[in-house]
């Protein structure tokens, strides 16, 4: 029996935390729709399993080329079947779901190409300012769902029908499976967390990256929480070599393979922020606190709009320049406070935590449509 709504769980974990909420808040509104929850690899099954559990009328589904990854750890990103492979071979079993929603672009090429009767609807999960907008498949999207009302108006300049676009508020601030950071420090010090971005033309990490982590742990000043982004672990290898640098120290804890990483555990639990141009300043700054932005090649960044994060902290243009700016990042703080309470509201629009049902509103508005 074909599904009412299917869910596309195919791409990376950091992406769960962006739909899962609303498969639960979909299923507490219209507890007798048909729902499918489609799987990539044996540790989405599994979390999603555990999660879920037995339900009436929902069916976790393993889609073409599901992977069986044994116990694959769930923070660390699974090897995935090629996407469009899977997705040529899944569209002809979505062909009588009514709505189909997913959380990642790559998705958007089966509406895109192909003249499907389903109704394609698509959860942008970035949040921030350097989020890429221009591209021809959000265009074949039903419905796209947006955190705030500035990523509205963003899409539309790039030719997306703002009927077209519906602001729920931050998905990601109602995930109530939040695995939580067990931080154990030998001493009670500031928690600084350092989130470099993953690409390099746009990160802090090739430059300054592993000589910035180690400035910071020998002034004996913070407890470094060190969970880089997935993706950065995958593309620069000496990731994994500051990673086992830092082992067994008292002041620093390594995260590489958890869940925390993606769930928000850690942007939650730090102090102070170090970063660049990630995105997670903005999940952090849902409680504004102080924030160190570095910028090794000399941005030309004021009143460039991709940059507006850099509103919200010092910006450190000499890595000689780093720790007294992480020294006075606290004294400092009320100085920003102001622009990260307008930056945090324009890029996540409402926290609450209300985000999830909104969005289930607005599949069912497109279901029932």
């Amino acid at each position: 029996m074909s599904a009412d709504v299917a869910f596309l769980f195919l791409g990376e974990t950091l992406l769960i935390p962006h739909l899962y909420p609303v498969v639960e808040a979909l299923r507490a509104a219209a507890p007798d729709l048909r729902v499918d929850c489609w799987v990539a690899t044996s540790m989405h099954e599994a979390l999603l399993g555990e999660w879920l559990g037995p339900a009436p009328g929902l069916r976790i589904r393993r889609a073409p080329g599901f992977r069986d990854l044994g116990d694959w750890p769930a923070g660390r990103n699974p090897p995935l079947p090629a996407k469009l492979p899977l997705l040529a071979r899944l569209a002809p079993r979505l062909w009588r779901t009514r709505v189909v929603v997913s959380a990642e672009q790559t998705s958007l090429w089966i509406p895109a190409l192909l003249p499907v009767p389903s109704r394609y609807v698509n959860i942008l999960h970035g949040a921030g300012s350097m989020m890429n907008r221009d591209d021809r498949r959000r265009k074949a999207a039903r419905l796209t769902i947006v955190a705030a009302e500035r990523e509205r108006a963003a899409l539309a300049a790039h030719g997306v029908d703002p009927a077209a676009i519906a602001v729920t508020g931050y998905i990601k601030a109602g995930f109530d499976r939040r695995q939580g950071a067990a931080l154990r420090f030998a001493a009670d010090r500031p928690k600084l967390l350092y989130a470099p971005h993953w690409q390099r033309h746009r990160s802090s990490w090739w430059d300054w990256g592993a000589a910035a982590v180690e400035e910071i742990v020998a002034s004996g000043r913070f407890n470094l929480i060190f969970a880089p982004h997935q993706r950065l672990v995958e593309t620069a290898p000496d990731v994994r070599d500051v990673a086992a640098a830092l082992a067994g120290r008292g002041d620093a804890h390594v995260d590489l393979d958890s869940f925390a990483m993606v769930d928000g555990s850690y942007t939650a639990a730090a102090d102070l922020y170090l970063g660049d141009t990630s995105s997670q300043v903005v999940e952090y700054l849902m409680r504004p606190r102080p924030c160190v932005f570095l910028d090794p090649r000399g941005v030309a960044w004021a009143g460039d709009p991709s940059y507006d994060m850099w509103r919200a902290g010092e910006v450190v243009t000499e890595r000689a320049a780093l720790l007294p700016a992480l020294d006075r990042a606290g004294a400092r703080h009320g100085d920003y406070l102001a622009a990260q309470r307008a930056f945090a509201a324009e890029s996540l629009g409402d926290t609450s935590g209300a985000a999830p049902a909104r969005a289930a509103a607005a599949v069912l508005a497109v279901l029932r449509g």
